[in-house]
This record gives C-alpha cells, sequence and structure tokens, in this order.
C-alpha cells in the first residue's frame, strides 16, 4: 500500500536517502520510496529545455505492507514532519488514489509532457499521460506549457502541474 510522508519542503531527496539507507538495513520495512516528478520545457535565452520537477513537493510516497515496522524506521528520519494519516493513524491512498498515481508517473514516477489541442474552449489531449484525464485539467498556461490538474491525495483535492504541450488551437 501506499502511504504519504510529509517532509521540509526542499529536503526531499536528502529525506528519501536516508529512507533509502533505512531500507538497505531493513529490506522488510520498505518496498519502495517514491518521490514523484513532472518532466517540462523551461526557456532559458532562447532556447527550450527540459526538466524536471517535484511534483508534489514537501512530500514522500512509501511503498509498504509492512506499516507498523517502517512506522518505527520512518520516526528516525530527519526531515520528517509528519505521516499524513487521521492523527491517530497512517491512512494509506486509496486503489483510485494509487492508480492515478501509476497512470500518470508510470513505475519510475515521472510524469511525461502530454500533447493536445484545444477546440474552442475544449482541451483534447493527443498524447501522453492526461489522455483520457482531460476532466481533471482546470487550467492550461499555453505559455508556459503546463497544465494544472486536480488531484486528490488521501481525499483532499490538491492542484499539480505537469507537462502540456498544444499543438494546435481551433477556433
Amino acid at each position: 500500500m501506499w502511504y504519504v510522508m510529509q517532509v521540509f519542503t526542499g529536503k526531499e531527496e536528502s529525506t528519501k536517502l536516508q529512507c533509502e539507507k533505512l531500507k538497505a538495513l531493513y529490506p522488510q520495512a520498505f518496498e519502495r520510496i517514491i518521490i514523484p516528478y513532472a518532466k517540462n520545457r523551461m526557456k532559458y535565452g532562447n532556447s527550450w529545455d527540459m526538466v524536471k520537477k517535484i511534483l508534489f513537493p514537501g512530500y514522500i510516497f512509501i511503498v509498504t505492507d509492512n506499516l507498523n515496522e517502517c512506522l518505527k524506521l520512518i520516526k528516525k528520519v530527519e526531515g520528517m514532519t509528519k505521516i499524513l494519516g487521521d492523527g491517530e493513524v497512517m491512512i494509506p491512498l486509496s486503489k483510485e488514489e494509487e492508480s492515478l498515481m501509476l497512470r500518470l508517473g508510470g513505475e519510475e514516477q515521472v510524469v511525461e509532457i502530454s500533447e493536445g489541442i484545444i477546440e474552442g474552449t475544449k482541451v483534447i489531449i493527443t498524447d501522453g499521460p492526461l489522455k483520457g484525464l482531460e476532466t481533471m485539467i482546470r487550467k492550461v498556461d499555453r505559455h508556459r506549457r503546463k497544465a494544472f490538474i486536480e488531484v486528490d491525495m488521501l481525499g483532499v483535492p490538491r492542484m499539480i502541474s505537469v507537462g502540456l504541450e498544444i499543438i494546435r488551437k481551433q477556433v
């Protein structure tokens, strides 16, 4: 099951490294430690470069079936602020949330850039992880080549930005 750990924003990678060290010592406690990323294009000068940004800043996802052992170990992790849950119990992502994460980022948890067109006011995704998920798109920033989508994480709606290349716009 997938669980969410809140960490200091900007310290996701160092916190993940600490968890990876614990995983090496106690492999039964963790299956995977994940920081989801999204690819996007950023303009520097006259060229567009590919960049990867953290999809959920301040969060790390932990995949485990041994929650009690995992909880004992991650309490030792520096940079961890809290485990998301109901205050007493760590709550896993729902099957729908988990499958959406896998659909968007695949096994590597890197959301690739999608391509699409705009017909009138409607966005149609022709290729990429957003294909078929057009109803989740809340805003498109054509200038920055981003789509802002609303996803649920533990039942709370969150806005994230992913790469979207609009090929053409039809009026």
